[in-house]
């Protein structure tokens, strides 16, 4: 085994924090703008947050063998991008805050992804 579980619930929460700071670092960035373009940038990444806690608390629960992992990992990945689209709808449709806020810190809260997995450390 290369990675024990405990290993992959550090690195979860590593990044569910890093993405944390990315919201708040977009929304600043935003503020600029408005309040409305604030909130949206901290709601788009934040759903992002929401997705990846959904995703490391539904895989990182319980170890049954490689099937239940892939399992958990599939239903995870479902409830994200449920969670993802289905906040992004609320974001722009229902609260009618500015669309490219709400994308730029989506991407933001992504970005923070590859440079997580990129240093390990």
């Amino acid at each position: 085994m290369l990675n024990s579980l405990t290993s992959g619930r550090r690195l979860a929460l590593r990044l569910l924090l890093w993405q944390l700071v990315a919201a708040m670092v977009v929304g600043l960035a935003f503020s600029v703008r408005g309040l409305r373009w604030a909130i949206a940038a901290v709601a788009g990444a934040g759903i992002v947050a929401i997705g990846t806690a959904l995703l490391s608390t539904r895989l990182f629960s319980q170890v049954n063998g490689a099937g239940m992992a892939l399992v958990r990992l599939m239903t995870g990945m479902l409830l994200k991008w449920m969670v993802i689209v289905g906040g992004l709808i609320i974001i722009m449709f229902q609260y009618k805050l500015p669309p490219l806020a709400a994308i730029t810190g989506l991407v933001t809260a992504y970005a923070v992804n590859l440079l997580a997995f990129r240093f390990k450390g």
